[in-house]
């Protein structure tokens, strides 16, 4: 079977779960004997950034003939240099200009915005009549608009979700228009199938949505690693690893629940490890509490697991997830976790005081890690339950379940 996956965006220089579940499925398949592509639509230079097998094709359909009137990014300026803040404040009046007299000569932000993806779509149907894949995954539902906005493609498409899927066509969390939510909502009617990562999450597929729906979960490698919670160190370590993105994974709230215990625990550290948009703005929040020699900015890592084994607590701040795979990893070598009961994907991980903690709020995260720090025996018992709890996401029986439901959703697309 020749499969394509579609992540339109990220793929490349990409570090999150979803490049990396992209990257396993597309080797997994590859070595059962399919022929794989990867595709996506990046003005960018780079590679992708998870190992891939030798076999999967990975391919750019970035054309710049493609034409796209696109707005100019409004940036607000962070820094205190007088003179920047007054260049900055320049750009920022000619970029709102320039966006007002763009929407107006499109008639309306929403004429813009389908200007660009039809374009987009015609590039993207361009590209798939010459692959002729007999099934293709879309990454997100992103994606999916992406290459069937206004195309008939006669192909069997599958969605990976990779959160709760009402995160991908919903305006949640703001920052989606009407327009976008409505063209999102109705791309739902082009899957065959669709893949979500808990039972759960069947409550937040649309009404549009007509297709198969399979319940798989992230894999979790079987690792050798566990923490020795009762070893004697000169200094015990907090860890996070994450893409720096304060929207979502909030790695400026451990940072301040940590700073308010790190006189308490003197010989305690933590360390996030992780690239993105925010590495700036948690340099500074470092810096202005004074904690450059406790709280380190690590940068992206080759070896998660490695890093994890050598710490003695997780901390996973962020507001909402899908199916967080670096958490998982550190449950995978008995680390207690600690997150938020609101959040998503996490609260179905974590079971409070059982393999960590889920706390309501601020004050109760603080709370939480200093009673972490403060017993090892406490750590060692919600680590050990932690390892055991993820053993249930193993990579085979993950691969069984994907193999099948492609074999599965191709044959009925055949018969129809």
């Amino acid at each position: 079977m020749k499969i394509l996956f579609v992540q339109h965006l990220y793929f490349i220089n990409g570090t999150g779960g979803t490049e990396k579940i992209c990257s396993f499925l597309a080797n997994s398949f590859v070595k059962n004997g399919h022929q794989v592509e990867i595709a996506t639509n990046e003005h960018v230079s780079g590679k992708a950034v998870f190992k891939l097998e030798d076999q999967v094709t990975v391919t750019n359909i970035y054309d710049a003939s493609v034409h796209q009137k696109e707005l100019i990014p409004i940036v607000n300026y962070i820094g205190r240099n007088p003179f920047l803040w007054f260049v900055h404040k320049i750009r920022k009046k000619f970029a709102k200009a320039y966006n007002t007299l763009l929407k107006k000569s499109m008639n309306g932000e929403e004429n813009l915005f389908i200007y660009n993806l039809a374009n987009r779509a015609k590039a993207w149907k361009n590209y798939i009549d010459q692959v002729q894949p007999d099934l293709i995954i879309t990454m997100s539902i992103g994606s999916l608009l992406e290459i069937t906005y206004r195309n008939n493609l006669n192909v069997p498409i599958i969605d990976s979700v990779n959160g709760r899927p009402d995160y991908d066509f919903t305006n949640i969390f703001g920052g989606r228009k009407p327009f976008e939510v409505k063209l999102l909502e109705e791309s739902f009617q082009n899957l065959s199938g669709i893949q979500i990562l808990f039972d759960s999450y069947r409550n937040y597929l649309p009404s549009s949505f007509k297709g198969d729906v399979v319940v798989i979960p992230n894999p979790v490698s079987k690792n050798l690693y566990q923490v020795d919670h009762f070893k004697s160190k000169e200094r015990y370590k907090i860890i996070h690893i994450a893409r720096l993105d304060t929207g979502c994974k909030q790695q400026h709230l451990a940072i301040d629940c940590f700073s308010k215990l790190s006189n308490k625990y003197m010989n305690w550290d933590f360390e996030l490890w992780g690239v993105g948009p925010d590495w700036n703005r948690l340099e500074k929040q470092i810096s202005d509490l004074k904690m450059k020699n406790r709280i380190f900015l690590k940068g992206f890592t080759e070896s998660p697991i490695v890093k994890m084994s050598e710490a003695d607590v997780f901390i996973f701040p962020s507001k909402y997830e899908g199916f967080p795979l670096s958490l998982t990893e550190a449950m995978s070598v008995g680390l207690p976790c600690l997150g938020f009961k609101s959040c998503s994907g996490a609260n179905e991980l974590i079971k409070h005081q059982e393999t960590g903690f889920l706390a309501e709020d601020m004050d109760e995260m603080t709370s939480l890690l200093g009673k972490l720090m403060g017993d090892a025996h406490l750590r060692d018992h919600l680590g050990t339950n932690a390892k055991k709890a993820v053993e249930v996401f193993s990579e085979s029986k993950v691969l069984h379940d994907w193999n099948e439901f492609v074999t599965k959703i191709e044959s009925l697309f055949k018969q129809n």
